[in-house]
């Protein structure tokens, strides 16, 4: 049986992934993973992520074309499935729900 939940970290490339669109390729993700929480990260780390994320059905990945910058190599970019989303929209909830019940941050812009 597939693994259904998400890590932190993968929430976050997760997360990530559905910012970036077509630009969702490693490298870049690692990027704005690093512009995002100011927090370094490998390049090994953002791809075994991407794998398991893949092996648990929460995204997809496709070439794209090949690119002048890159020396006409392709970038394999990342799509959020439906399974995808629907565990981010569980996850979501839950630390919704979890601030929600924490009396001093209870009802607080966050």
């Amino acid at each position: 049986m597939k693994e259904t939940r998400l890590g932190e970290f993968e929430e976050v490339i997760l997360l990530l992934i559905g910012i970036l669109g077509d630009e969702a390729y490693a490298y870049r993700i690692a990027a704005e993973f690093e512009a995002q929480t100011k927090r370094n990260v490998s390049i090994g780390a953002v791809h075994s992520t991407l794998v398991r994320l893949d092996e648990k059905g929460f995204v997809t990945s496709a070439m794209g074309a090949p690119t002048a910058e890159r020396g006409g190599r392709r970038k394999l970019i990342y799509t959020i499935t439906a399974s995808g989303r629907s565990v981010l929209k569980v996850s979501r909830d839950l630390r919704v729900s979890l601030w929600n019940q924490f009396p001093a941050m209870a009802g607080l812009e966050i």
